[in-house]
Parts: C-alpha cells; structure tokens; sequence
C-alpha cells in the first residue's frame, strides 16, 4: 500500500515530482508538441471519448448531446451534430466511417458525415458501450441490468442475458479472449460469453461498490477500483491479487495502455503508473491538473498521446513511452487511403471470428475432444455392416410384344432388392440369436449345455 501522505509529499517539491507539459511539449519535435492541447466545450460536458484502432480519429461525446468526429492529428472536423439528447457513451465501429452513439432511449449508428443510418431499438437504455472487432459484434450493457451483443455486419442480435445486478455502467472488454467484464456495485465483477447465460467467472474484489475497471491488451492483468479508494491489481490466469494500492481519492477511470502504463482518473487529478502490476510502484510516473472533474480517459494507440474527457470539454496530453512505436500495416494501418481502407473491410469481413468461437480459454478452440472421439468410434463399431450377395438372375421373356427393356430391368431390380433384405434379415437375426446365446451363459455348467 501507499497512502495519501506521498502524495502530500510530492506537491510540496512539484517540480521533481509532477513532470509538467509544457517542459515536455517543448522538449519534444514541433509534430509531438502539436499533440499537447486543449478543447474548451463547457457548454456540453461531460465528454466520453474514443480513438479508432488504429489512433487517428476521435469521437467526442457530450452528455447534453453533443457529438463530433474529428482526424485530431490534422485538427480536421470530419462531422459535428446535436442529437438533442442525452449521450451515454460511443464507440467507433469496425470502419472510421461509422459509429455508435448511445442516447437516452435507444443506440443509434452514424456515417463519418453525421448522418444517421439505424436506430436500434431493441438495444434500450444502454450506459456501456464495447466494440469487439474480431468478432463484429457490439456489446452493450442497460440500465436495467441488461447485457447484448449485437452483430453490427448482418444486424442480427446474438445474445441478451439478464445479468440480475441492478444499474450496469462499468464495462471493458478482455482483448486476449473477448469475455467482457462487468463491476457491480456489491463489489464484485463477473465475466460474460455470449455463449452462457450465466457468469463464466465471477470475483469478489471489493468491500465496496467497484467504479472502474480495465483489462491490459495482453489479456493477463486484470485493474479494479472501489469507491474507498482502493486499486488492486489481478492476475487473470490464476485470479490471484498482484497489488494493492490506496490512491488519493475514488478512481473514476482505469485504463491501460499498450506498452503497460496505467492511467488512473480522480475527480480532476489523473495519475499515471509504470510497471504496477508485477513490481509495487511508490509514486506516479506522471500528474496532470484536468481544467474540471475527469469522466473518461484513453491512451491513444500507437501514440504517446493520453485523451482526457472532463466536464469542460477534452484535454491531450503526452506520456512518453505509452504507445507501441511499431505498426503492423495489414493490422492497422493509420496512413490508410479509401482503396486501403475497403480492402481492409472486406477483408475483416471474411477473416470474422463467429460468437460461438467466444470462451474464457481461446487455446481449448484447436484441442480434440477426446471423450466425444470414444464415443463415435464406439457407435460405429456398434453398427451392422453386411455386405449383400450378388443375386444374378435371368427372367423368362414375356410373349412376344408384351415386355419391353424397361420392364423387365425394373423386375430384375425389384427381386434382386428383395434378395438383399431377406440376406440382411437372416443376418440380423443370426446375431441377435448370439447375443442372447452369449448374455444367457450366466452359470459355470450352462457350457454342458445343448446348443439346440
């Protein structure tokens, strides 16, 4: 544990303990600094924010119903629209030209120019929002404790489970296997396949209601956040607790980034944590001042670039060493064209992954399924193959002008069909009679027996 007084420590020496942005941004290329700066929208806040996968677009979400997409690195508005209604949260979808907004009632979709494409009713009151993109599928969790998954390819609904834990709005999903995690308020967090109506794990972590919770991109280390302050670390592989520490206040927010830091959210502080999970870290990598109180945080992927939606708009910031350095361009790609861009669909189109492939174990997918293989081979050697005889035969032509080719081919068939019934009959028959023959041999002198 570390308690509140380190922190205490650290503002009284604020300049070797709290790395400031501006010395950053002015200690970095013209490119990087551009990367630092600030959206002043306190008319429409708060704001939850989202990166594409591969880090070039934003979408912003203001909970008076402000929506924007914009390519942050250029500063270029793509689209900026008022739903005239609440917003709850957005999630891009599996192409920057689309996506999901969850307003007071219902989901709706969106294109890149605003416009909206569907409204889907059956997704009512959603409070969470996640994109699993392997897999095409949208999964949601409602207000009325209601969690779905929604195919966005074919539109179809996959599942819908009453998860019976009251107000659900804290959800992550598990990048390593697509199980989605969700935190109760009885301090708990369970773990959902849209294959199990039930929870396929489900931990107690907390003495109090969880209010965060984030899964690294590795899929090993499970972060949680309670509302006495507490932060504990998880090893999923085994649900063991790796760390535990007492910040300065509620985290509002955890999330991880793809080199391992860890950014926690309180009220208008966020801290940020490197190498927490195997080692105990005694004191944050990085502070920042959030203008107002923080509601949503992401690591931009690919960038040293940590997003910030607060009650007065958006704040970026840079974290030194957040984001992989390296792409993989057939994975994603953020200098991608159009012509690029409808390759890349089409073909995560044929690559899906179906729901049914979802577990808590993705290894067990290529394992053989050992006792149902004893059972087939079992069965089939349980079954009668009898080999007809060959009946030839020659039938006597009728008079003459009274059979034609066709008629006495299909007569020969016929006999030859009865033939082979009464040959397997006389066989079946056979082999019943040693069966019974042989279960009826229960007595050591039944072998002095007639066989007759």
């Amino acid at each position: 544990y570390f308690y509140s007084y380190s922190f205490l420590k650290a503002d009284e020496n604020e300049d070797t303990c709290r790395i400031h942005q501006e010395k950053i941004a002015a200690a970095v290329d013209i490119t990087s600094a551009t990367k630092f700066f600030n959206l002043n929208l306190h008319q429409f806040g708060p704001y939850r924010i989202n990166y594409t996968q591969n880090g070039r677009f934003l979408l912003l979400g203001g909970h008076m119903g402000h929506v924007a997409a914009l390519d942050w690195v250029t500063k270029s508005l793509m689209c900026e629209i008022n739903v005239m209604e609440s917003v709850h949260d957005i999630k891009w979808l599996h192409i920057p030209t689309m996506f999901a907004v969850s307003q007071k009632n219902w989901v709706y979709i969106y294109d890149n120019q605003g416009i909206e494409l569907h409204c889907i009713k059956k997704l009512y009151r959603v409070q969470k929002m996640e994109f699993l993109r392997y897999h095409f599928l949208l999964a949601c969790a409602s207000e009325t404790s209601y969690l779905s998954w929604l195919d966005v390819s074919v539109g179809k609904m996959v599942a819908q489970f009453y998860a019976k834990s009251g107000h659900l709005d804290v959800l992550c999903q598990n990048p390593y296997n697509a199980i989605l995690v969700a935190g109760h308020p009885n301090g708990t967090i369970s773990m959902w396949s849209p294959n199990v109506e039930e929870p396929v794990v489900k931990m107690l972590c907390h003495t109090q209601p969880v209010r965060s919770i984030s899964v690294d991109s590795r899929g090993m280390y499970l972060v949680t956040g309670s509302a006495d302050r507490v932060v504990k670390v998880w090893d999923i592989r085994n649900y063991k607790c790796l760390q535990s520490y007492r910040v300065g206040g509620p985290p509002v927010q955890l999330t991880f980034s793809q080199r391992g830091l860890l950014g926690v959210a309180m009220d208008n502080t966020v801290e940020i944590y490197k190498d927490c999970c195997v080692s105990t870290a005694t004191k944050p990598y990085l502070r920042h001042k959030a203008p107002a109180p923080v509601t949503n945080l992401e690591f931009c992927p690919y960038e040293d670039v940590l997003g910030i939606g607060h009650n007065k708009g958006f704040t970026s910031i840079l974290v030194p060493g957040a984001g992989e350095p390296n792409f993989d361009a057939y994975e994603c790609n953020p200098y991608m064209t159009k012509t690029q861009r409808r390759e890349m669909e089409v073909k995560a189109l044929l690559e899906k992954v179906q729901p049914e492939l979802i577990s808590l174990d993705p290894g067990k997918i290529g394992e053989l399924d050992i006792p149902t293989l004893k059972d087939k081979i079992e069965n089939k050697k349980k079954l009668l193959y009898v080999k007809p005889l060959d009946i030839e035969l020659e039938l006597q032509k009728k008079k003459k002008g009274k059979t034609s080719a066709l008629k006495m081919q299909k007569r020969k068939d016929d006999v030859k069909e009865q033939g082979k019934k009464k040959f397997i009959q006389d066989t079946i028959e056979k082999k019943q009679k040693k069966t019974e023959l042989v279960k009826r041999k229960e007595n050591v002198l039944d072998r002095f027996r007639s066989k007759h």
